[in-house]
């Protein structure tokens, strides 16, 4: 008796330096030495510590939660709970459904962490099954589950329910109503989020944030703006909606003076805000401020970039063309997962390393990485830009017989284009004809393009009919065929297509390039091209 008060002093003196996987480890072999399922509040405190305390190791408390031989409801709750906020929620809905099988009885917390996992997985059917586990339990009227129920059924389940659950006693707390107008907002219906955010007798930050996030999701940012300013107190979440609603709208400029904004005002960046800007960065090609976030994002994590911001700094050194530190950084990342793998490949094929792309899908293979659909885009990208004809029809038919993914128009872009260049212009028309799908114009202007590079005049006027009767207003669909006629010396077939489009009064848009310099983009147009002010000052 006494060793065993000793073992339990011991266990609760380490569950205190318990803050990282390394001490958690230690404190199970520990446990273990003395017998794991000896000691139920000793193993309370390890599920606790790796569903809840620490972050990342929800996947280590799911293998020492499997050893327990009789885990409890406070046990089944807590690793529910931290299944939920995890990026397997689907877990916390099968624990929660392997506690009835062994007959432990839930209690109020148990509901409210399952209709959490409900609403991110957006499972109406089973959260209203857990709805009505509620109401045999006695706990429709509690308050931490009724706000739960509404933010379920608000979010994926019936706004009708929603608001009736929402009558009566609920209006008095702030929970509720935040949960109503989140439902609202995140269905698009602003107005009457708004409405009720209007309403509220008290406003938390939660239902500052909720409107703020619902605006800036449906691209209004001036009210998100206008909200934004108004907050009494603002926090991470708040500066993270401005930031990523700026980058959904393409205002990527924006997002990053926000971000100058918010670290002037001292607040810290967290996780999500990184990875907005890391797409913004991307997607304006600015490679120098990439790195100043890059060097941001390692200060914040001691040097460990994460999968999910790994994954993002390849991607955003790719789009700004340093295909040599995204593979710098894919070599330094810890841990990989199959994004990785398929962001590198794409990476690498659209800057010309077809041969290191399809070296990289080989190795893939060889550790038994599942491969996606975006992971073959990349490689059949690689083989149309390398002529590999042969490799790309064989990685299209693998993509098929043994990983079982089914083709989309990107794949089959890729292989008409990959016929194209190959000049194998009649196959790449039967390819298209045999296609399981309907062809969009994209790859009618795939085929086109090819037509046009080896001069191919019939193919050409049969691709560029097809198009016409897709669309009759793009400018270059006919400047397209006009170059294939003009490069054949077929002039008076030049002539009826600057006609027809004369006729559908469809006018040629000029071309441009863009210029980035004293951190101002200016379009320099190529057709009628005027003298830029100051022009005389541009270091080109």
């Amino acid at each position: 008796m006494y060793r065993n008060r000793t073992n339990r002093h011991r266990s609760s003196r380490l569950w205190k330096k318990c803050t990282n996987l390394r001490t958690l480890k230690q404190i199970q072999a520990l446990v273990t030495i003395n017998g794991f399922n000896s000691d139920s509040s000793a193993l309370r405190e390890l599920i606790y510590s790796g569903s809840v305390v620490i972050p990342g190791a929800i996947n280590y408390a799911h293998k020492m939660f499997v050893k327990i031989t009789e885990p409890d409801t406070f046990m089944y709750n807590t690793i529910i709970r931290g299944s939920a906020q995890s990026q397997n929620p689907l877990d916390a809905v099968f624990l929660y459904t392997q506690m009835e099988k062994c007959s432990i009885k839930p209690n109020k917390f148990t509901f409210s962490f399952v209709l959490k996992a409900c609403t991110r997985l957006l499972y109406r059917n089973m959260g209203f099954c857990v709805h009505g586990k509620v109401v045999k339990y006695g706990f429709e009227f509690n308050r931490f589950v009724r706000n739960s129920l509404i933010y379920f059924h608000a979010n994926c389940g019936d706004l009708n329910t929603a608001s009736v659950l929402f009558d009566g006693d609920a209006k008095m707390d702030v929970v509720a109503w935040s949960s109503l107008t989140a439902g609202y907002a995140r269905r698009g219906e602003l107005s009457i989020a708004r409405s009720l955010f209007d309403e509220m007798p008290v406003r938390d930050l939660v239902s500052w944030n909720v409107m703020i996030t619902g605006y800036a999701k449906q691209g209004e940012m001036e009210k998100a703006n206008e909200l934004f300013n108004e907050v009494p107190k603002r926090d991470v979440v708040s500066w993270n909606a401005m930031i990523s609603g700026y980058v959904l709208c393409g205002m990527n400029k924006q997002a990053l003076e926000m971000f100058e904004e918010m670290r002037s005002v001292g607040e810290r960046p967290d996780d999500v805000t990184m990875l907005s800007l890391l797409t913004a960065c991307a997607d304006l090609g600015d490679l120098e401020v990439g790195k100043k976030v890059h060097c941001t994002l390692l200060d914040m994590t001691s040097g460990v970039a994460k999968v999910l911001h790994g994954n993002a700094l390849i991607d955003m050194y790719a789009k700004c063309g340093s295909i040599e530190r995204a593979i710098e950084v894919f070599l330094g990342m810890r841990d990989r997962d199959v994004s990785t793998w398929s962001t590198l490949i794409g990476g690498l094929a659209f800057h010309g390393f077809a041969e290191e792309s399809i070296a990289m899908f080989r190795e893939m293979q060889r550790l038994k990485v599942r491969p996606t659909e975006i992971t073959f885009v990349g490689v059949l990208v690689a083989c149309s830009h390398a002529g590999k004809v042969e490799e790309g029809k064989k990685y299209f038919k693998l993509m098929r017989d043994e990983y079982n993914i089914e083709p989309n128009i990107r794949h089959y872009g890729c292989m008409v284009d990959l016929l194209g260049r190959a000049g194998l212009l009649d196959e790449a028309f039967k390819f298209i004809d045999n296609m399981d799908i309907e062809a969009n114009a994209i790859i009618w202007r795939t085929l086109l393009g090819a037509c046009r590079v080896h001069g191919d005049v019939e193919l050409g006027r049969l691709a560029n009919k097809r198009l016409l009767n897709m669309r009759k207003d793009e400018s270059g669909d006919y400047v397209l065929l006009s170059n294939i006629y003009a490069s054949q010396g077929e002039w008076n077939r030049v002539e009826k297509v600057r006609k027809l489009m004369d006729d559908s009064e469809i006018k040629k848009q000029p071309g441009c390039s863009l210029i980035e310099a004293d951190d101002k983009a200016f379009l320099q147009y190529l057709f009628n091209l005027k003298p830029m002010p100051n022009s005389g000052n541009l270091d080109t």
